[in-house]
């Protein structure tokens, strides 16, 4: 009993922190969100440095708010995601083409690439929002809903179910997110000026290592047969099957 109440824990966990993670990202700080983030007990000791770091300076800057934090904030914010708009290199741009694509452009096979993925999990983009589908935000948050998808087949008792999300929360996760996110933490050292943003950096990347690190635990055996399958389906060419 007490490793599955475990194992939920984590789960909840996981959604929590995608959900927190996309909100971060998605909009500047208000008030209600800051107050709710000095309510948190941030945990210490997690076995990720990173995201010891990172709660850490979350913890350290919160304790220290004053007057014109909401304003700091917001400055801070438009410095490091949007910067002057000048050429493709003056802000830690959110978004995944831009990370992946050779001219650094936005809209560009990244974006396609997770549309279809969403459209295939039957999602579709709200119409207020009004940025492009491979934004971090949108990425963390649809994490965030494979994985209340997996905490609800659960409950259900529909393990499989919670497998097949738990698997396509990975395969996102290592082809999208694992591919460009340490891109994008770099920038955010480069350019964010308060300690708050550097904490979202740091935050940001030790949670997808551990998270990671998890899935590939609770799906040893299922990403076990995957790998063995596809080795039992290469096909290796000789070279007198090639025609000229």
């Amino acid at each position: 009993m007490s490793e599955e109440v475990t194992l939920e824990t984590i789960l909840e966990g996981r959604v929590a922190t995608y959900g927190m993670l996309a909100r971060l990202y998605r909009k500047e700080v208000d008030q209600e969100f800051l107050d709710e983030m000095r309510s948190i007990r941030y945990p210490q000791n997690t076995g990720n440095d990173n995201v010891d770091t990172g709660y850490r300076m979350f913890h350290h800057y919160l304790c220290n708010v004053w007057e014109r934090t909401l304003t700091e904030l917001a400055t801070d914010y438009a410095r490091v995601f949007l910067g002057s708009g000048s050429n493709a290199y003056s802000a830690a741009y959110p978004f995944e083409s831009v990370h992946t694509s050779p001219r650094r452009l936005m809209m560009q096979d990244a974006r396609d690439e997770v549309l279809a993925i969403y459209r295939s999990a039957g999602i579709v983009k709200s119409d207020t929002w009004k940025e492009g589908e491979d934004h971090i935000a949108v990425e963390l948050e649809f994490l965030q809903i494979l994985g209340q998808r997996v905490l609800d087949a659960l409950a259900e008792d529909d393990e499989d179910k919670a497998v097949g999300n738990l698997l396509t929360s990975y395969n996102f996760l290592m082809d999208h997110l694992v591919n460009w996110v340490p891109m994008l933490i770099a920038e955010m050292q480069k350019y964010s000026r308060t300690e708050f943003y550097k904490a979202l950096a740091y935050l940001t990347m030790g949670f997808i290592e551990t998270d990671r690190e998890f899935l590939e635990d609770v799906l040893e055996d299922e990403l076990s047969k995957e790998n063995e399958d596809s080795e039992d389906n290469t096909v290796i060419v000789e070279e007198s099957d090639l025609e000229v």
